[in-house]
């Protein structure tokens, strides 16, 4: 039995890992670097992600993972620190001192956003699914707190779509979130960054016989045969099953059928290399002043400086359609001003854009959650169920086993 997967990133890797015991197994991976939006720059001292990446202390299912694969030990747990550059000065939003501190919301603002937060993963998602996140957020805390506190965050993730995002989203943001000691939140991070889950996932698949092909683009797929048996061809050659872990659109441009119209955004994120800390300590900062970036990710704010000798930061943007060619320019230019960084201090500077990075979480986004009905293919990616409300790399491990365990009771 032949299992044909479309796309090299972490579901796919797990999919791939999973089945290569009993089945003959070939990954097609368009890029030289496996992990899709979890892949790594590499230089000659460290690998840092292109795609800034943390977990939570509850993804038991990446955790199991990362035992079997013998990572355990090499999980870290950190304090990630969040902020708000406003009005052109950082606001620390971490500690219950700082918050009480920030001058955008009154003492009451503050009383009852604390009470709303937790009480955020008490509430039924399935109802928010049908509300945006603006009106839902305005009706419970009215329009300053929107403001102040929401907007900043929805706009950091979904740029000009903000405001169409649904409420479950958030919430489910706000409640998975909630793990928060005075020093920020608990996350989790691999000693030596995501690069070594990636390694250890694509040697131990290729280890159980799985053929891993980069830089091997998909060109066509073509359903050869519906029944008593499905079949399939990739690029012209036969499989029994394909497993789909790309985006909706990508799929459907190559003839997949039954794939659901998903609505995809793009993410571009500007990696630099500097010479001192410019944000203050903190870890996440929302930037709220009009900038072509949403939010600045210090990594060395989180992960060890003494890993890389030089302080990382993210520039993190969302877009739909296609980014502003000059974007690179412009997110640098803007940050040095903001931050009064001299060109020079930058030791390095990347830019990875991903036309397809994530879903659109617009309001009904539950009804596009059904799975094709077409005998032989499976799909596992960031639209999966397993990743709503909220994305993360637990969902993307979920995603996999799901259609593991599909494939397994078929049988």
């Amino acid at each position: 039995m032949r299992i044909g997967i479309i796309g090299g990133g972490l579901a796919g890797l797990v999919a791939g890992y999973s089945l290569a015991d009993a089945y003959d197994v070939v990954i097609f991976e368009q890029e030289p670097e496996l992990g899709g939006l979890l892949s790594s720059y590499r230089n000659e001292r460290y690998t840092i992600e292109r795609f800034y990446h943390h977990f939570f202390s509850g993804d038991t299912t990446l955790m199991t993972l990362l035992d079997e694969l013998g990572l355990s030990d090499e999980i870290i747990w950190l304090s990630g620190s969040t902020g708000s550059f406003t009005d052109g000065d950082i606001h620390p939003l971490t500690t219950p001192f700082e918050i009480l501190r920030y001058p955008y919301l009154s003492i009451i603002d503050k009383a009852r956003l604390g009470l709303f937060t937790k009480q955020a993963s008490h509430m039924d998602m399935v109802p928010l699914d049908a509300i945006t996140a603006h009106d839902f957020i305005i009706s419970k805390l009215g329009e300053r707190i929107y403001h102040s506190f929401f907007e900043p965050l929805l706009k950091s993730k979904f740029g000009q779509n903000a405001d169409l995002v649904s409420a479950a989203w958030l919430i489910s943001r706000v409640a998975i979130r909630s793990d928060r000691g005075v020093a920020g939140e608990r996350l989790g991070y691999i000693n030596g960054g995501f690069s070594v889950l990636i390694d250890r996932l694509s040697d131990a698949a290729q280890d159980k016989g799985c053929v891993i092909r980069t830089e091997v683009p998909v060109t066509s797929v073509v359903q050869v045969s519906v029944s008593p048996d499905p079949g399939w061809e990739i690029n012209g050659e036969f499989f029994d099953m394909v497993i789909g872990t790309v985006s909706p659109r990508i799929l459907q441009n190559l003839g997949v059928p039954g794939i659901p119209s998903i609505p995809y955004q793009g993410a571009a994120c500007l990696t630099l290399a500097l010479s001192r800390d410019v944000t203050g300590g903190i870890y996440w900062l929302n930037i709220t002043d009009p900038a072509p970036y949403g939010a600045v990710v210090s990594h060395t704010n989180f992960a060890p400086f003494e890993w890389y000798g030089e302080h990382l930061v993210y520039l993190a943007s969302y877009f739909s359609g296609d980014p502003d060619p000059s974007l690179q320019e412009k997110m640098l230019s803007d940050f040095c001003t903001k931050f009064s960084v001299d060109p020079k201090e930058v030791h390095w500077s990347r830019i990875a854009i991903d036309r397809d990075a994530g879903p659109l979480y617009l309001t009904g986004y539950m009804n596009n959650l059904t799975n094709p009905a077409v005998p032989g293919l499976y799909l596992a990616g960031m639209f999966s169920p397993e990743n709503y409300p909220e994305r993360s790399i637990e969902g993307s491990v979920k995603a996999a086993l799901r259609v593991v365990e599909g494939i397994q009771n078929r049988e």
